[in-house]
């Protein structure tokens, strides 16, 4: 295939910023993206807020508050898991099985960061 002219002769095209792009929306941006990727996604973030109100949860108790499908919530609960931000205990009721969950100490810790970093994120927009 042939090159264009411009490319042959090595030209690029000029980058052009945005009038409203400035060092702190850069900055906010920046932020944004450090934010941790485990407890950012909404249906996690449910989980690990209510975990963290409340001792202990069922598997029941956090669908029924989250309002998902036993489908959604058991795949973000295991990433949670695989994370150790939330424990899982298995057990049966009679014949019953109950799963609950409840928040690890490195889950706590990792709220506590999350929502420390979205106050910073919210307080240099304000700004």
């Amino acid at each position: 295939m042939a090159k264009s002219s411009a490319a042959r002769k090595g030209a690029t095209r000029p980058i052009h910023k945005s009038p409203t792009t400035s060092k702190s929306a850069t900055s906010n941006q920046q932020s944004a993206i450090a934010l941790d990727r485990v407890i950012h996604e909404r249906l996690r973030l449910g989980i690990v807020s209510a975990l963290a109100a409340n001792q202990r949860l069922t598997f029941n108790d956090l669908k029924r508050l989250l309002q998902t499908t036993d489908g959604n919530l058991s795949v973000h609960a295991r990433r949670l898991e695989e994370a150790q931000y939330i424990a899982c205990d298995k057990s049966f009721d009679g014949r019953v099985p109950r799963t609950e969950y409840r928040l690890t100490a490195a889950g706590r810790r990792a709220l506590e960061k999350y929502v420390a970093h979205m106050q910073s994120i919210l307080k240099a927009v304000r700004d």
